[in-house]
């Protein structure tokens, strides 16, 4: 059995569900330290962070991961239990195959590669875990981000792990992610009888013209690399219970998913304005996920395309979708920020799963973004 797939199975074997790390990072330290790194341990509330660094002066290249993952769902519905690996037909299948703890054995076994290889190399690698990254992401990457930023911590280029390749090994590399901000509605109204509607102040009559207008609005074009900001609402909740009754209050759950043509602050300007343009009576608190990123070019990016190209075979399509990634916290501190990884179809579902054959050859890939980046190869 190769380094990676042992170690892939090892940590498919804790149970991580989020926000536990299940000694997914104590094994991975101790791998680490074996090979030189420094280990720091940087726990937050209940949350697992982990940075294992190795070298001196120069550029910072870190690897991005975290070992936590998304509940099971129903263990019977598994053709395998979820948390015992299994091969078959040229799969690895368990909870975190793919998302993403065959990224993050591969970023270990890279890195232990890489500093065997050129244990007096050019500047640091580093590796970056969190067990916080599958749920509210406040303890993880985000704490140490602040962090980082408190103390002074240098990253020039960061590698997020997740999974973002389509059918094949590299062939999609995320530069970039929408920024997520969140809203949740609590509308006032006056509870009363339907057959008095003057003795009351329906709140659902109340948002129903402004949540028209803001479903309606266009809040940007977009530009070249991301697409119009998308307005939702998820979750709208009035009533009683009772069909005689009409509703004192509403509240209601919504999300904007935007790119560089707009800003956090701006959008919050403009819903708050048309609710107060259609007399609503409300409170409304706002949840900030992330600003949105972009990796224009660099040498982070070059290093990236051209080592696909050399051992995928494949020339990748360069995206800002999806949703969300830790990255969001690292490139406000100023580093290139890239994701590529295994492919991600089968994420989150019953009987996810890697192909052994991609599994393979992520430690390789990892590695030639290192030494491309750092200037060894």
């Amino acid at each position: 059995m190769s380094a990676v797939l042992e170690l892939t199975c090892d940590l498919i074997r804790r149970p991580s569900v989020t926000p536990a790390d299940a000694g997914c990072q104590d094994l991975i330290a101790e791998i680490l330290a074996r090979a030189g790194f420094s280990i720091e341990r940087l726990r937050h509330g209940e949350v697992e962070n982990l940075w294992a660094t190795h070298g001196g002066d120069g550029p910072v290249l870190a690897f991005l991961g975290h070992t936590d993952v998304v509940p099971s769902g129903p263990v019977e519905a598994w053709t395998s239990a979820p948390f015992e690996p299994a091969v078959r037909d040229g799969r690895l299948y368990g909870r975190g195959a793919a998302d993403m703890k065959s990224g993050v054995a591969a970023m270990v076994v890279a890195l232990e590669e890489f500093v065997r290889a050129h244990p007096r190399h050019p500047g640091r690698v580093a590796l970056l875990l969190t067990s916080d990254e599958e749920g509210i992401a406040v303890d993880g990457v985000r704490r140490v981000a602040a962090d980082f930023r408190a103390r002074g911590e240098r990253l020039d280029a960061c590698v997020v792990g997740e999974p973002s390749s389509r059918r094949h090994l590299g062939d999609l590399v995320r530069v970039g992610r929408r920024g997520s901000l969140t809203g949740r509605l609590r509308v006032r109204g006056v509870q009363g009888h339907v057959a008095y509607p003057e003795k009351a102040d329906n709140p659902i009559h109340r948002l129903a013209p402004a949540l028209a207008e803001l479903a309606a609005e266009r809040w940007d074009e977009g530009d070249e690399s991301f697409p119009p900001t998308s307005f939702q609402i998820s979750n709208l909740n009035a009533g009683t219970g009772a069909d005689n009754v009409i509703p004192g209050e509403l509240r209601a759950v919504f999300n904007f998913r935007y790119g560089t043509a707009s800003t956090a602050e701006g959008l919050r300007e403009r819903v708050e304005a048309t609710l107060h343009h259609h007399r609503v009576a409300f409170d409304l608190d706002w949840w900030l996920s992330g600003e949105p990123f972009l990796t224009r070019g660099g040498a982070l990016r070059d290093a990236t395309i051209a080592s696909i190209r050399a051992l995928c075979g494949v020339e990748p399509e360069l995206s800002t979708g999806g949703g969300t990634s830790d990255g969001r916290f690292i490139a406000p501190l100023g580093a290139e920020v890239v994701e590529v990884g295994p492919c991600n179809a089968s994420i989150h579902k019953i009987d996810e799963h890697v192909a052994l054959d991609e599994l393979e050859r992520l430690p390789a890939l990892y590695r030639a973004i290192a030494e491309r980046y750092l200037g060894l190869a």
